[in-house]
């Protein structure tokens, strides 16, 4: 069953808005591209995880949170260098790239990975990092499409997660203390709460990069999924003064 056809057919599983059919079709070599590194990595991801959703989404949230970070360090050189404005690029960029690190380090909580993810982590962290700096240097267009692509398939594993928990084959415990601070989640929330406003991050985040990607294009940026409230995380240094 697909994303749409699961959040059709169970009324409860709605959260924050997703538009769980978004896609944007690939029409041109660049998209194309984009598209075909999405769906290999997809089918890797899912020949090595299969349904282990939380452990997937421990090695996939490292990998997900390069892209901001290097986004937002190209574009404020960039800025530097021609003296110019960056149109609020390089914020929006930070702030995903620490918003899907706090997605890391929430499922880092819920499923506890073996040495052997950990390795992963840092092989898949390594290798990606030099891929999309090199790519973002040589296509902006094509890597911030490339993101919106992969965040398109995280919306749909994070439903097909939701499906596990709803359904009874992942149990639904307790979310971590780092989610429900940082989420604002009331104390008697649960790891299926947690999913929700995942899921809701990513669709944002889907938006964001093919609206960047379409700005770079010269087209219409399109709508864009709301993202969810997140507490602002004070310092140690701050919160010791």
């Amino acid at each position: 069953m697909s994303a749409a056809a699961y959040d059709a057919a169970n009324p409860q599983a709605q959260g924050p808005a997703t538009a769980l059919g978004v896609h944007f079709p690939a029409t041109n070599g660049s998209d194309r591209f984009a598209l075909g590194v999405t769906k290999f990595l997809r089918l890797f991801a899912d020949t090595f995880f299969a349904k282990r959703y939380g452990h997937r989404a421990v090695v996939l949230e490292t990998v997900a949170a390069v892209p901001g970070m290097v986004g937002a360090t190209l574009n404020h050189l960039k800025c530097l260098r021609r003296m110019e404005d960056d149109r609020g690029w390089i914020r929006t960029l930070m702030d995903e790239a620490e918003n899907e690190r706090m997605h890391l380090m929430t499922f880092i909580e819920v499923c506890k990975p073996t040495a052997f993810e950990r390795f992963m982590v840092i092989a898949a962290q390594w290798l990606f990092y030099v891929f999309f700096f090199g790519l973002y240097l040589l296509a902006p267009k094509t890597a911030h499409r490339l993101v919106g692509y992969f965040e398109e398939e995280a919306v749909i594993s994070y439903t097909h997660y939701l499906a596990e928990i709803d359904e009874g084959r992942s149990e639904n415990v307790p979310a971590p203390q780092i989610a429900i601070r940082y989420w604002n989640l009331p104390a008697t929330a649960t790891l299926r709460d947690v999913v929700l406003v995942v899921r809701a991050d990513e669709a944002h985040h889907r938006d964001v990069n093919h609206g960047f990607a379409n700005a770079l294009a010269g087209l219409p940026q399109g709508p864009i999924a709301a993202c969810p409230t997140h507490v602002e995380l004070v310092p140690n240094w701050k919160a010791a003064a």
